[in-house]
């Protein structure tokens, strides 16, 4: 159906930061996005999900929502982001944004007016509030950024927050707040916003009785899944793609079902390591839990949150997990680009939807010496600096020159670039053959024509090789040591390496037909 545009789209995450300043203050904004557009239309893809472009305090980079009816002038002004999300409509380029429920902002006007109403009241019901133990917290639970759940106000109650203080969690067994968010979907689907990307998707209830960490998956949360499915199904062509960290995929599946999301961000194949059976499995494991409720699979490598590819697969250890990053582990990042070129196409190659994060489809690595004072992310602060944090998949894009700023703005960039980056720049591998962003272009093209929704059939393979049919097209993956031979076939459409005498080198992938 033309309609489920997401089936099968090829989806660009933009972290607005990051991407381009339009105005030289070191920040990118909607300016500096809407002047990039071609760029985006150039490189193939059919929509754009935005982090959280809404008034902020920043205490989480913009997870921590003031109001969510409106922009962060940082970013620029209402009106610009509806003419931003007309102009992408106008080169096929739709947009998700991104809707924060488990919290918002302490400085929002709802727990302002929670924190003057006091104990009792209906504001505080909005929220998470509870009486100590005394001098102690209502429970001993920990936040998901390290540190305690609970802070203590003035009158000597506590509020709960999974992640940082500044982001009170929403009590959601109070109308209010599912009306509150039923409202919130509808404004900005009011102005053409085409998806919602749902952030902490699983974390909204809590057993505040438990002494265990009762937070995660509880059934009741299907209920307000089901509320935003009817309230995007009155729009045409909107869906719902959700986040959730879930090692059950049985319960993550749960999440999928014809009345609830349309689909959600697959974390199991980005979090498996370079190992052909392994991949295999995740992709296995997928298939198996998506085909049978007609749910499109996802496949996703990289995010705002996670390494980037060509530094996670420049290591000893290629998984990843969000207790682990592997900061400062030794990368071979020349061995970590070939990986990750590989794992591009193999990833294009799948039945579903693809996403791309910004820098990506550059082959940017992760940058790991961030002076400690530049860091922002709340992980580095509560971890007492044992875990660097995010910040380093979040340094802003290089775009053109030999020295920063890249063409990111006139300004000094919010993080710093490394020097090293300008042979990564778009104005340095647009015309290359041989660079990440052609790749990248290339097989977001090939996709578009010979590839989408659907599913696959394994063929026959050495140990080590992956090998399967879609519809116009065969990809075969190596990751073994050695060159393997292709299956019989009539031509080679495209590869991550240039083949050696016909056969697949080492951690390569190829599209044959």
């Amino acid at each position: 159906m033309a309609d489920e545009w997401w089936r099968d789209a090829a989806i660009y995450q933009v972290y607005l930061r990051s991407f381009a300043d339009g105005n030289g203050d070191g920040i990118g904004d909607l300016a500096g996005l809407r002047e990039r557009l071609p760029y985006l239309a150039e490189l193939g893809v059919d929509a754009i999900w935005l982090n959280p472009w809404y008034p902020s305090p920043m205490a989480d980079g913009g997870y921590d929502v003031a109001d969510y009816r409106a922009i962060d002038p940082a970013f620029g002004t209402l009106e610009e982001a509806e003419a931003y999300i007309a102009e992408a409509h106008a080169l096929n380029i739709r947009t998700i944004i991104d809707i924060v429920p488990n919290h918002g902002s302490d400085q929002q006007d709802w727990f302002v007016q929670a924190l003057q109403a006091g104990p009792g009241s209906p504001e505080r019901e909005r929220f998470l509030f509870r009486s100590g133990r005394g001098e102690l917290p209502p429970n001993d639970w920990q936040s998901i950024f390290n540190g305690p759940a609970w802070t203590q106000v003035e009158d000597g109650e506590w509020y709960l927050h999974l992640f940082a203080p500044e982001q009170p969690d929403f009590n959601w067994r109070n109308p209010e707040v599912v009306d509150e968010f039923h409202a919130i979907l509808r404004f900005w689907l009011d102005r053409g916003v085409d998806g919602i990307r749902i952030d902490s998707a699983a974390v909204l209830f809590k057993d505040l009785d438990s002494v265990e960490e009762s937070y995660t998956d509880h059934d009741e949360v299907h209920d307000v899944y089901r509320g935003w499915r009817q309230v995007t199904d009155s729009y045409e062509g909107r869906f719902l793609v959700g986040e959730m960290w879930m090692p059950d995929q049985e319960r993550f599946a749960l999440y999928l079902r014809p009345d609830e999301m349309h689909t959600a961000f697959n974390f199991d194949f980005l979090s498996r390591p370079w190992q052909a059976d392994e991949l295999k499995s995740s992709i296995d494991l997928t298939l198996t839990t998506h085909v049978p409720i007609g749910a499109p699979p996802t496949w996703v490598l990289s995010n705002h949150d996670v390494t980037r590819p060509v530094t996670k697969y420049g290591r000893p250890d290629t998984s990843f997990s969000h207790q682990d990053r592997k900061h400062g582990m030794r990368t071979d990042l020349v061995l970590g680009e070939r990986r990750a070129r590989a794992a591009a196409l193999l990833a294009m190659a799948l039945p579903g939807a693809v996403y791309v994060y910004q820098g990506e489809e550059l082959g940017l690595p992760e940058v790991e010496n961030l002076p400690d004072e530049l860091l922002q992310d709340p992980i580095f602060a509560r971890s007492g600096g044992t875990d660097r944090g995010r910040d380093g998949c979040r340094v802003p894009l290089p775009w053109s020159g030999k020295e920063p700023p890249f063409g990111f703005g006139t300004g000094t960039p919010w993080l710093p670039q490394p020097t090293d980056w300008k042979n990564l720049t778009v104005e340095s591998q647009h015309d290359d053959q041989n660079s990440m962003l052609t790749l990248y272009r290339t097989g977001l093209a090939l996709r578009r024509t010979c590839l989408g929704d659907g599913t696959l059939t394994w063929l026959d393979s050495p140990p080590g090789v992956l090998a399967f049919q879609r519809e116009n097209l065969t990809c075969v993956t190596n990751l073994t040591a050695d060159p393997a031979d292709l299956p019989p076939h009539e031509e080679v459409l495209l590869t991550s390496t240039p083949l050696d005498d016909g056969r697949l080198p080492s951690d390569s992938t190829a599209w044959i037909r």
